[in-house]
C-alpha cells in the first residue's frame, strides 16, 4: 500500500509542478503580449474601393502609425490596402501585408514585411487572426468574409462608416462598432486595446 500512496503522492507532486509551469509558461506569454506593439488590421476593398474609402483608409494608416501600432492588411499595390499602407508609412509607421499571392506581382510599395500565402482568399482568415483590432472600411465581399470571420472568431469589428449587422444576429451585431470618422475608429480601438 505505500508504494501505491508513495506513486500517488509523487503524481500528485508533479502535476503540481506542471501545473505550476504552464502558469509560470502563461504569465510569461501574456507579459510578452502587452509589451508588444498592437496589430491593427485595416481591411477593405482593392481595385474597386470608394473615394472616400481610400481616403479614410489612408487616415487610418497615419492615425494607426502615430500611436505606434503596426498595420496590417491585405498588401496589396490598390484600394483600401494601399491608401492605409501609405498614410502608415508616410508616418513612419510598420506595415505587413498579407498577400493572396504566391509572388510579390502587385505587392504595395508601402508594404514593410510582405507575407506570401498563395491561398487567394483564404488570407483573410490570416488577417483576422493576425490583428488585434479589425477596422473594416467599405469593401465588397472580400471585405464581408473577413467581418464575417472576425465576428466567428469572437473580435470585435470597427465598421467605417458602413453598417453590415443586419446580416448577423442580435449576439453577433454587439462585436461590431459603427464609426463615422477615422478619428473615433482609433479612440474605439484604444479603448478595445486597453
Amino acid at each position: 500500500m505505500s508504494c501505491v500512496s508513495t506513486s500517488l503522492d509523487n503524481r500528485r507532486t508533479l502535476n503540481g509542478c506542471r501545473a505550476k509551469s504552464r502558469q509560470n509558461s502563461c504569465n510569461h506569454y501574456m507579459k510578452k503580449l502587452h509589451q508588444r506593439r498592437p496589430i491593427v488590421g485595416v481591411m477593405g476593398a482593392g481595385n474597386n474601393a470608394a473615394d472616400s474609402a481610400v481616403e479614410y483608409a489612408y487616415q487610418l494608416g497615419k492615425l494607426i502609425a502615430q500611436e505606434g501600432w503596426i498595420l496590417l492588411n491585405g498588401g496589396r499595390n490598390c484600394g483600401v490596402m494601399d491608401a492605409s499602407a501609405r498614410g502608415a508609412k508616410e508616418a513612419g509607421g510598420l506595415t505587413v501585408g498579407i498577400l493572396p499571392d504566391p509572388d510579390l506581382r502587385n505587392v504595395s510599395n508601402y508594404i514593410d514585411i510582405p507575407i506570401l500565402t498563395d491561398l487567394g482568399s483564404g488570407r483573410n482568415n490570416i488577417n483576422v487572426l493576425t490583428s488585434d483590432v479589425i477596422i473594416a472600411c467599405r469593401g465588397s465581399a472580400g471585405t464581408l468574409s473577413e467581418v464575417a470571420l472576425a465576428v466567428k472568431a469572437g473580435k470585435s469589428v470597427i465598421l467605417m462608416d458602413f453598417d453590415v449587422s443586419n446580416l448577423f444576429d442580435e449576439t453577433e451585431r454587439a462585436q461590431l462598432i459603427l464609426v463615422k470618422t477615422p478619428q473615433e475608429a482609433i479612440e474605439i480601438a484604444k479603448n478595445l486595446l486597453s
